[in-house]
């Protein structure tokens, strides 16, 4: 305890000792160099007006934009400007013109070790607001503190603590203080707080490719695996979604990204693709016909573009055809309205020309002893009259076919 005791009142009679020594230096240099003195505290108040004139620019700059709206690289450089420290402004000056003061070797050696501190947190400050504002400018307008203003503020904190921290090694390190132990020791403790939560930063990263990909954002409608939503929320850990049929789908972030998604947001037009059928009734010569009707059925409907229209192949019960046209716009109910009116003027038009919609049917045939058909063909009733009036005699046996046609 008494060695304790000792040890301090010798480091406080030293720190005294060298405070006194550095006070009668100071003392002997400003009575001996009265003029270099003068002209470097000139040449460093200039020095620190231009720095505080930029200063004062970069914070004119960030005050002139709108809140909420999208940083630009000249508004996130002025606001690095604007973060900018008056002590390291007084350092870098004082730094500047120390040496061409004849500055005695104490005091220039204070001023180091006050500008690498200054210096180093000082980059650590710009670095932080660097790299957030990218992220916000990343993010968007809307997302940067909206739909992300949590992810964003535990990102804040991560690259807050990062920077100190190297910060801090890289003052001790200039300081002559032997810094492995420290590296390795924030290493093994980085890895710690790493394992035990995994789960968290994987969202945490999930949120950051949300922003730097935009797979998607608020607002937009999107598909995944079996839902279909507009998203409402994106957060730290989680996503939620509103289901076409109400309910609020929430879904981890981690999850989401590895599913395969379908943006409906960036939707310039929608494809119509329908198939219809007509009965084997139908002339040869309407088939080719019904694609130059069904384009001009198609192009008067409002900002609707069509494709094509074919017969591609015989069906069980009717020719098949295929009608694609294109409608421009994001809008669904935009897009079922006019495919209903395409549908309702087909109808109208097919009836003008005759053309019926095939159906599934089925149609039996019934076949004489003598393997002739005879139904449904108009004698049939003449054979059935006959074989009627044969009182006594045994009933003629029939065979029935089945085949598909219209009937």
């Amino acid at each position: 305890m008494s060695n304790n005791s000792i040890s301090v009142a010798d480091a406080a009679q030293n720190l005294s000792e060298k405070t006194g020594a550095i006070a009668t230096e100071a003392q002997g240099w400003i009575a001996n160099n009265g003029l270099n003195i003068l002209i470097a505290s000139a040449v460093g108040v200039v020095i620190a007006l231009a720095l505080l004139g930029i200063r004062a620019l970069g914070c004119r700059m960030v005050g002139r934009v709108t809140p909420g709206t999208d940083p630009r690289w000249p508004i996130l450089f002025a606001r690095v400007i604007a973060k900018t420290s008056l002590f390291f402004i007084i350092l870098v000056s004082a730094q500047l013109v120390a040496e061409h003061a004849e500055t005695p070797p104490a005091i220039l050696q204070a001023i180091n070790f006050l500008f690498v501190i200054a210096a180093t947190l000082q980059a650590a400050i710009w670095a932080r607001e660097l790299i957030l504002g990218y992220i916000q400018h990343r993010a968007g307008a809307d997302d940067g503190h909206g739909t992300l203003s949590s992810a964003m503020g535990i990102v804040r904190l991560l690259v807050t603590v990062a920077l100190f921290a190297v910060a801090i090694v890289v003052i001790l390190d200039n300081l002559g203080v032997n810094v492995t132990g420290l590296i390795a020791g924030l290493g093994i403790g980085g890895i710690a707080i790493g394992l035990a939560a995994q789960g968290i930063f994987s969202d945490l990263f999930a949120a950051l490719s949300i922003i730097f990909d935009r797979p998607f954002r608020r607002g937009d409608m999107i598909t995944f695996g079996t839902f279909t939503g507009r998203v409402e929320k994106i957060g730290l850990k989680s996503t939620r979604i509103r289901a076409l049929n109400g309910e609020l789908v929430v879904v981890s972030n981690t999850n989401l990204l590895n599913m395969q998604l379908q943006n409906f947001a960036p939707l310039q037009q929608r494809r119509a693709l329908m198939t219809f059928g007509t009965t084997y009734q139908i002339a040869p010569d309407l088939i080719p016909q019904l694609g130059e009707e069904l384009k001009a059925i198609v192009e008067k409907q409002p900002n609707a573009t069509f494709d094509r229209c074919h017969a591609f192949q015989f069906g069980a019960s009717s020719i098949d055809f295929e009608l694609v046209f294109h409608v421009e716009g994001t809008e669904f109910t935009a897009f079922a309205d006019v495919r209903q009116a395409v549908m309702v003027e087909m109808m109208r038009r097919f009836a003008e020309l005759g053309v019926e919609f095939a159906y599934p049917t089925q149609v039996t045939f019934t076949a004489a002893p003598d393997g002739r058909m005879v139904m449904p063909y108009p004698h049939v009733k003449m054979l059935a009259e006959g074989e009627c009036g044969n009182e006594g005699q045994d009933e003629v046996p029939r065979a029935r076919a089945s085949g598909n046609g219209h009937g």
